[in-house]
């Protein structure tokens, strides 16, 4: 495929068209259009997730960046520079290679006043969590660790030593206990990236405020799960599942390169 770039010359980042509420923009500011509500008194708990057109959410590697793109990775790089902390299951952290969020991945304009990065909460029973990411956090972006009281005692101690550990009583973490401990820290802006597990639970016990959502130009087939999985009476159903819908509006919709971006907002 011949290239209009010439050696070495970095191509021009898409350009991101609106199709909703405003059809035709291609002007988009995308930490405007993503903007969190002004000065939260309380979190806001935001996804951000992709899928495939069929509706997957896992490619053929076992990892959704197999549908990710540029123009999702820079709506990925503006949610985490306007966010305070980004929530992630272990599972999704250690599949999908998670560390502490590097400075040039965000907007250094859309943190003053905060860190150059946002924090990283990882949820773990088992406190299986990659030692990098506790390890080489900032010290004023330190990785959390949300976990319960039976956590292998000599792990416990480990991950203390280099990160913030928040025990829960009780035999899973719950999101009200992520929400809750969060608010404390004064961490407001959340981004959860899932994996479908926990955002069921968000889902499940109406603490999901917003869903950001990526519809990638692929088609996966029949085995991928969706980007919510489990729900009442199925295996491995979280504990906060409900069969109640929750409805929402849409806040936008853009496309680049073939990809939608939706924001859709609970009513």
């Amino acid at each position: 495929m011949s290239s209009t770039h010439s050696a070495g010359a970095s191509p021009e980042p898409a350009r991101f068209r609106e199709l909703l509420p405003v059809p035709g923009r291609t002007d988009v500011d995308l930490a405007e259009a993503y903007a969190y509500p002004p000065s939260p008194d309380r979190p806001w708990v935001r996804a951000n997730m992709v899928a495939s057109a069929d509706g997957g959410a896992i490619g053929p590697s076992g990892r959704s960046r197999d549908l990710s793109s540029a123009p999702d990775r820079r709506v990925m790089g503006v949610l985490r520079g306007l966010c305070d902390v980004v929530v992630v299951g272990a599972a999704t952290a250690r599949k999908e290679g998670y560390r502490p969020v590097r400075p040039r991945e965000v907007w250094s304009d859309l943190r003053a006043g905060r860190p150059a990065t946002p924090r990283i909460a990882v949820v773990s029973r088992s406190l299986d969590v990659d030692e990098e990411l506790l390890t080489t956090a900032p010290e004023d972006a330190r990785t959390i660790v949300f976990t319960v009281a039976d956590a292998p005692a000599e792990r416990r101690a480990f991950v203390a030593e280099h990160a913030d550990l928040v025990v829960v009583d009780g035999v899973s973490v719950g999101p009200e206990h992520i929400v809750n401990a969060l608010s404390e820290k004064g961490l407001y802006r959340v981004l959860t990236e899932g994996g479908p597990h926990l955002l069921a639970e968000f889902v499940g016990a109406g603490l999901l405020d917003e869903l950001c959502l990526t519809v990638s130009p692929h088609l996966l087939g029949a085995g991928s799960p969706r980007i919510v999985t489990g729900g009442p009476g199925t295996p491995g159903a979280p504990e906060h599942s409900s069969a109640m819908s929750t409805p929402v509006r849409m806040a936008h919709l853009l496309e680049a390169e073939g990809n939608l971006f939706t924001r859709y907002l609970r009513e």
